[in-house]
């Protein structure tokens, strides 16, 4: 009697890692051009130096453990990290910041936990919240938006950029600025129109910042695309923006000088939307369940908005997201999905009866 073969239940259709890392690299693409537009060749030198970074490090951390190099590079978990890390970091950062950065997230943030699939915490925001507490001043100094720039003023060429990069130039006086969350944050006494109407940030910019809003309409672009490809679910980046879309309804006073911003600019301002598609989703260090990634996602959005309203940093996706990391494992304890076959749930801690 022939039997035919039936597949688990929870059987989906194949998705190898090297597959999807190439996908979400793909979808990083529209945030990187509307960076470059709009704030000049520092964010592609930051991805190309942290990837160099990356691969030799993993590289040479894999060889140190006698392991097969090439099998384990060419699942592009190492390049994607220093893409995300380089797209956080500030443009025309001195080029040890990126390194240091970079060997961070990869050595210690990743390897020295084992590698791809063991790591607890985003190794990319490991590296960049390191940087951020170690190098504030590099750290916080964005260069202005291509559309602020004062007459006869433009964003450093591809060549001066590296030149400024690596030797160690200054930029160009007027070349670099305060973001919109900084400038919103460190408006003393003035009420939200006031800072509008007197900071170009706002005043031409259409829903949040001038150049911001576009990069983060890239990264929605390229988040959109992969909730398409259905490399993740819809519930953590959902979940998360509308966290953030609540809280800032919720403390919206309607303009004092207290008011901590509004919807629109928390959502179109600072990493937002690459937190949301890009960040947060990290299979490995996430929630696994659709109703755990719906809690993961909301915590991150209100940590991203307490931090940002009340903290010391005006941008909290990094530290959000590593606040939300140490909460995974008890997230994922109490939401674990129903056993096929089973019809009440259980926690990751109860031993299943015969």
């Amino acid at each position: 009697m022939a039997f035919k073969q039936i597949s688990s239940p929870h059987a989906h259709a194949s998705q190898n890692t090297a597959k999807v890392m190439q996908l979400v690299l793909w979808a990083t693409i529209p945030g990187l051009i509307a960076l470059t537009i709009h704030f000049g060749w520092g964010s592609l030198i930051n991805v190309v130096l942290a990837t160099v970074t990356a691969v030799i490090a993993e590289a040479f951390i894999i060889k140190l453990r006698g392991r097969p190099v090439a099998f384990y590079l060419k699942d592009y978990s190492a390049v994607l990290t220093a893409v995300l890390l380089g797209l956080a970091l500030p443009p025309l950062a001195p080029w040890w910041v990126v390194v240091v950065g970079t060997l961070f997230s990869i050595v210690i943030a990743k390897q020295l936990y084992g590698g791809l699939g063991y790591n607890p915490f985003n190794p990319a925001m490991v590296g960049y919240v390191v940087l951020l507490i170690s190098f504030p001043i590099q750290m916080t100094t964005w260069v202005t938006p291509l559309a602020l720039l004062p007459d006869g003023i433009s964003h450093p060429g591809l060549i001066e950029s590296v030149q400024i990069v690596f030797g160690g130039l200054n930029p160009t006086d007027g070349v670099t600025g305060a973001t919109p969350l900084d400038s919103f944050k460190y408006a003393d006494g003035l009420l939200v129109d006031q800072i509008y109407a007197q900071n170009p940030l706002f005043s031409q910019a259409t829903i949040a910042g001038v150049g911001w809003e576009w990069v983060n309409i890239g990264f929605l672009i390229g988040g959109l695309i992969l909730l398409a490809s259905r490399i993740f679910t819809w519930h953590g980046p959902v979940a998360m923006l509308a966290a953030i879309a609540l809280m800032s309804i919720l403390f919206w006073d309607g303009g004092s000088s207290d008011s901590p911003g509004s919807p629109l600019m928390h959502l179109f301002s600072g990493a937002t939307m690459m937190g949301a598609f890009f960040i947060m989703t990290d299979p490995v260090s996430s929630a696994v369940s659709n109703r755990g990634r719906l809690i993961y996602g909301a915590l991150i959005g209100v940590l991203v908005y307490i931090i940002r309203a009340w903290g010391t940093y005006p941008d909290a996706v990094a530290f959000a997201v590593l606040l939300a990391n140490f909460a995974a494992p008890f997230i994922d304890n109490y939401t674990l999905p129903r056993t096929y076959g089973h019809t009440d749930r259980r926690r990751a801690t109860e031993k299943e009866e015969d």
